[in-house]
């Protein structure tokens, strides 16, 4: 059966998801509108990171801050609706590090016969500067964290480079 045109929802209503996340220094929190600038500045800064470590085909080319609020409102609805789980990434010194999505399966990655038995398709990307401190690493680490806390059982991690341990 030819599965690609399916999204399966996600089994996680959003009281069962938390909105804030940590992992030693790092805190995610559910992405906001007031997150505007720093996403903004972040993304712009890291296009070429974020085509290498996640992949996929956003972003297209820099953001405005227009686009990028439409893109936040989406984001907020969709975590208070439970359609999918998005962070904003900061150390614990508020410093800006990326983000981190919890995406239905077949919403980012097309489902197959290969990943129909996952329920959480999970990708993150962090900034030129974090990735060179290791938090890219960190992020994957506190990912596997927070995913044993939530009430996902099979995560898909689909980003293109995957940390080895």
């Amino acid at each position: 059966m030819d599965y690609r045109t399916f999204k399966r929802k996600l089994d996680a209503p959003p009281e069962a998801v938390s909105q804030r996340l940590t992992y030693e220094d790092v805190v995610a929190k559910a992405i906001t509108r007031a997150d505007l600038s720093e996403d903004v500045r972040g993304i712009n800064a890291s296009l070429d990171l974020i085509r290498q470590t996640r992949g996929g085909s956003w972003p297209t080319g820099p953001v405005t801050e227009e686009y990028n609020y439409v893109d936040l409102v989406w984001h907020e609805a969709e975590f208070r609706d439970g359609g999918s789980y998005t962070y904003a990434l900061y150390d614990t010194s508020d410093r800006y590090l990326g983000c981190c999505y919890l995406y239905p399966m077949g919403g980012r990655t097309p489902l197959t016969a290969d990943n129909l038995d996952h329920d959480v398709d999970v990708s993150w990307w962090v900034t030129p500067e974090a990735y060179e401190q290791g938090y890219y690493v960190k992020v994957y680490r506190g990912l596997l964290e927070w995913l044993s806390e939530l009430p996902f059982k099979n995560p898909y991690f689909s980003n293109r480079e995957m940390p080895s341990d």
